[in-house]
């Protein structure tokens, strides 16, 4: 027994003798070894996670902005350039020789491009007005890549809208969502052809409703966006985050002509009204009593003594105009129409032109201090300039 006892002390001792030198001489052997068993232990306990594919990314819009950019094509025009030279000038050898030989430049063109959205399964495209204004081809392509020659149903340069029509089959539809329930510091996704680099999506939140008195349409209502809109995006799609259209992109505000996050969209409840209108009868049809509508200023309500600020200041009526035949008169005060209380000049444009023509309307107005109703019957609206801020 004591001889396996002093055979075991041995071994003991030659053993620690060992890892002693070894822990001198050569310490990342031990500690290597050792590091090596805690990193496989460690990871044996420790197993790999992997996101599955289709899992949805927190915070992501992908299948916004998949559902809606189908329905958003890209639009480029072009129009014959017009010649610098009058054409006589160039055939007189004289006055040839002043202006140069500058050859035969009919085949020159102009070239622009812009965006458009798909509406209708038929083929109709809502787009801007000044998108397709004045062009002599309309070529259009779909982000499936293919494209087709567009030609123009009508137009609205009152409200900046246009509608186009292609011929091609299986035309992905956007749907058309509801702006009247948005709100300020909703996420909305603007989808357009920016600089034409091809279609891009930008995101950003709804600024403000109702802007009005920007003088870029005659009828204003635009949903204010600060997602990023550059040239190209005009007549392309601003939607929500479950890609349904909530308005046409149509300007931005830019001191340099770049996005400064301030851009404007007309709400698809004017676009949805204004489109058919124009599919149905060629152009748009509102209501007209010819008057010329001022605003109450300050100065305006202190010269008339005007205790009230809202309403419009008739400052001139169209002889032989609705207003006219009804006893409207310069200098009265239109505080409502068909009962709807008048705010500005702005909503009294935008109450009268819904009004059926033909039909009959009471105005209500303020005359001095009496305050009386007239009835008229409401006129056609003439073809009027873009911009033009008469009623």
């Amino acid at each position: 027994m004591r001889r396996f006892w002093l055979l075991f002390a041995q071994t003991v001792t030659i053993g620690l003798a060992i890892w002693f030198i070894v822990t001198t001489l050569k310490p990342d052997w031990a500690t290597g070894s050792l590091t090596s068993s805690r990193l496989h232990i460690a990871a044996a306990k420790v197993p790999l996670q992997e996101v599955a594919p289709g899992t949805p990314t927190p915070g992501s819009y992908r299948d916004a902005s998949h559902r809606a950019m189908p329905s958003v094509v890209n639009i480029f025009t072009s129009k014959d350039a017009k010649p610098s030279v009058p054409p006589q000038v160039l055939e007189d050898p004289l006055l040839r020789k002043f202006f140069g030989d500058r050859g035969d430049d009919s085949d020159e063109k102009q070239s622009s491009l812009g965006s458009g959205v798909v509406v209708s399964s038929q083929g109709y495209i809502l787009t801007n007005n000044h998108v397709i204004e004045s062009a002599d081809e309309i070529e259009v392509a779909l982000a499936d890549g293919r494209t087709a020659t567009a030609t123009v149903v009508g137009a609205d340069p009152e409200t900046d809208l246009a509608v186009i029509k292609i011929d091609l089959p299986n035309l992905p539809a956007i749907t058309l969502g509801h702006a009247d329930q948005a709100s300020v510091g909703d996420v909305v996704l603007a989808i357009g052809n920016p600089f034409g680099v091809g279609q891009t999506v930008t995101m950003g939140i709804i600024s403000a409703l109702g802007r009005n008195h920007l003088g870029i349409n005659t009828f204003e209502n635009f949903i204010q966006t600060d997602a990023a809109i550059n040239p190209g995006n005009s007549g392309g799609a601003l939607v929500d985050t479950n890609g349904n259209l909530l308005g046409i992109n149509t300007a931005i505000y830019s001191r340099t002509g770049g996005s400064l996050g301030i851009g404007f969209a007309i709400p698809v409840t004017t676009a949805k009204t204004v489109m058919e209108s124009i599919i149905n009868t060629g152009h748009v049809v509102r209501g007209y009593i010819g008057v010329e509508p001022q605003d109450i200023t300050p100065e305006l309500a202190e010269s008339f003594g005007l205790t009230r600020k809202t309403g419009a200041i008739i400052a001139g009526v169209l002889k032989n105009g609705p207003a006219d035949k009804a006893g409207l008169k310069p200098g009265d005060i239109l505080v409502a129409v068909e009962g709807k209380p008048i705010n500005d000049t702005t909503d009294m444009m935008n109450q009268i032109a819904q009004l059926q023509p033909g039909t009959k309307a009471k105005l209500t107005v303020l005359r001095k201090t009496q305050e009386s109703t007239l009835e008229a019957i409401v006129g056609k609206r003439p073809p009027v300039k873009r911009q033009v801020e008469s009623e």
